[in-house]
């Protein structure tokens, strides 16, 4: 089951995320919306099934809607440890979902959550899903491995010919990295923190992939062709 998280930074129009990453939200998805991100819902076409958060950003009408149309409100204490999109997620988990997209977790004033979203892919609670975070123009995974046999981990890199595919070491960085399908071939060899050896990739095969032996990688992918 795929779960889709409304966070409550910027969302582009529905078509924009249609074009850029076809298929990006199943039709029969779980909509958990955490707390302003509720109003990202209409304008995606997507109906709320639950709503999360501490109440101290989206409007008492909409909150008052959101209930009156029978959406599961689960109201927490505005002093807590987890972020409202973390309590989004983790009731995702809850309700089994084993993908996650997440939209609205980047830009926005608040550039410390868009670090935090990043961050929350290596939530334990996460491993064994599959988890992303979108917008308009971006998609960003992290891969972690060995898997739980203790075998690489494969993940694929579906999308255009042409399309910006960076890979980034997180936490202590990857080691055994391998890729097909990109411009720049990476063969069985570490991404550490700190050089940019991972950045700005481009896809060269629609089935591109990257292998990962050990360690965390972040997968950013950018749709179209522009290079930075």
């Amino acid at each position: 089951m795929q779960a889709i998280v409304l966070a409550d930074g910027d969302v582009e129009a529905r078509a924009a995320l249609d074009a850029a990453w076809p298929g990006w939200a199943e039709p029969t998805a779980l909509v958990i919306a955490a707390d302003r991100g509720a109003r990202h819902a209409e304008p995606l076409g997507l109906a709320v099934d639950l709503w999360v958060g501490d109440g101290d950003s989206i409007e008492p009408d909409r909150l008052a809607a959101l209930g009156a149309a029978g959406v599961e409100i689960r109201l927490v204490a505005a002093a807590k440890d987890e972020s409202d999109t973390e309590l989004a997620v983790l009731a995702a988990v809850e309700r089994s979902a084993d993908a996650i997209v997440i939209v609205g977790a980047l830009g926005g004033p608040r550039f410390d959550h868009s670090l935090a979203n990043v961050a929350l892919l290596a939530h334990p609670a996460l491993i064994g899903r599959r988890v992303a975070l979108l917008d308009g123009s971006t998609r960003i995974a992290l891969v972690r491995a060995p898997d739980h046999d203790g075998r690489p981990v494969r993940h694929p890199l579906p999308g255009r010919i042409g399309g910006l595919v960076t890979l980034l070491p997180f936490g202590d960085g990857a080691a055994g990295v391998t890729t097909a399908g990109l411009e720049y071939p990476l063969r069985d060899e570490p991404l550490v923190a700190g050089p940019a050896r991972g950045l700005s990739n481009v896809r060269t095969a629609a089935g591109a992939e990257v292998v990962v032996r050990r360690g965390m990688l972040l997968v950013i992918e950018t749709a179209g062709t522009i290079r930075a």
